[in-house]
């Protein structure tokens, strides 16, 4: 096997191994940082809908109280959760993969009943009456998403006027709502939870796309520089040595009327080729001795 092919062989096993290294630990970094903004905008749209819950609270109740109490007509836009989740529904227009509801077990309105996905976290909260955050991942029709969770639980004796009984609700809910939902909860029971869902796929997409730019870059550097290192090995080793190899055949042969071969720089090549000099002047020396 030639020498050159030892080396690129050697050259290709370490920087094989180092290039699979190295693409490994990108990948995972890059699919990490994708990971870490989607959780960024999964806490920023959690925020978000707090914001607007709490905007319901101080500034649009407030103002339609009046209303609310000498009217048969109950107004939602007085419910945190139904500013909150209109607000958001807004938003999904343009960005439908974008979800935020405030799932319940027992809601008045049965568009925020939940799923059996929500319920499974709704459980969990009551079943862990600590935890105040739930993140995880699921599958969906368009793809990965990651979904943000904290539960919603009765805080004030003021939200028990509408789920306590039917007896106890104002007529305005009952004429919107009926009677046969929402009513029978109780004061700091779990019967909720705020659920932002955020899409992985886009941000996935991002980081697979710079993982396989990042690994064409690395093999044409990988490329280039065995292809210098073959060139330097060349000129400054496997030339020199096949020139010394091919010499020291000729002299085997019996030619002794031969040229000393030329020495240049300090090098271990060089030092072996002034060897092989002094060798052969000796051995012409030695078999112009033994002729006379």
């Amino acid at each position: 096997m030639k020498l050159l092919v030892k080396f690129n062989l050697i050259f290709f096993l370490f920087f094989g191994s180092g290039l699979a290294l190295v693409g490994w630990g990108a990948d995972q970094f890059l699919r990490e940082n994708a990971r870490a903004q989607v959780i960024q905008q999964a806490e920023l749209m959690m925020e978000a809908a707090r914001a607007m819950r709490t905007y319901t609270t101080e500034q649009v109740k407030p103002l339609l109280e009046y209303r609310l109490t000498h009217s048969e007509k109950f107004l939602p836009q007085t419910v945190p959760a139904y500013g909150a989740t209109t607000t958001f529904d807004f938003l999904r227009k343009k960005y439908p993969a974008y979800t935020y509801r405030e799932a319940t077990l027992n809601p008045t309105n049965l568009r925020d009943r939940a799923e059996d996905w929500e319920a499974d976290i709704i459980n969990y909260f009551r079943n862990n009456p600590g935890k105040a955050e739930l993140m995880g991942e699921r599958d969906t029709p368009t793809g990965r998403s990651l979904y943000l969770s904290h539960p919603l639980a009765v805080s004030a004796p003021a939200c028990l006027e509408c789920h306590n009984t039917p007896e106890h609700a104002p007529k305005s809910v009952l004429a919107t709502y009926g009677s046969a939902n929402g009513f029978g909860w109780k004061l700091h029971e779990i019967v909720g939870a705020q659920i932002v869902a955020v899409p992985m796929s886009v941000p996935i997409a991002i980081a697979d796309r710079a993982f396989r730019s990042l690994l064409v870059y690395l093999a044409a550097i990988f490329l280039v520089t065995i292809l210098v290192i073959d060139a330097a090995l060349v000129f400054i080793v496997i030339r020199p040595i096949g020139t010394l190899a091919s010499m020291a055949d000729r002299v085997s042969k019996g030619e002794a009327d031969l040229p000393e071969l030329p020495v240049k720089g300090r090098d271990e090549v060089a030092a072996l080729t002034a060897s092989f000099n002094r060798m052969f002047v000796s051995l012409s020396k030695a078999l112009k001795l033994l002729e006379e």
